[in-house]
């Protein structure tokens, strides 16, 4: 009952982390390159390191950003109801 109860949280704060990391990956993409978008893998005028390097950046900055915004989540849903969810 827990699970289904996080659901919708979950589903809101997820929505949340990926507006918060995409915005964050545009600002660290322009301080670090200059350039006001990141490369897309279709661009033939980028190469190969500047395409792997904004898309590894892109996963790390999701990732911390998913983990972060889930685990709060977590912790709040555990201070309101008393009980982890999951």
């Amino acid at each position: 009952m827990k699970k289904v109860l996080y659901k919708p949280v979950g589903l809101i704060a997820g929505a949340g982390a990926g507006l918060i990391a995409g915005y964050v990956f545009k600002k660290v993409w322009q301080l670090a390159s200059g350039d006001d978008d990141a490369p897309d893998a279709l661009d033939q005028d980028k190469g190969w390191s500047e395409i792997l390097i904004a898309a590894a950046l892109q996963g790390a900055i999701f990732a911390i950003v998913k983990a972060a915004v889930d685990r709060g989540s977590a912790e709040g849903v555990k201070k309101l109801t008393g009980s982890w969810p999951g």
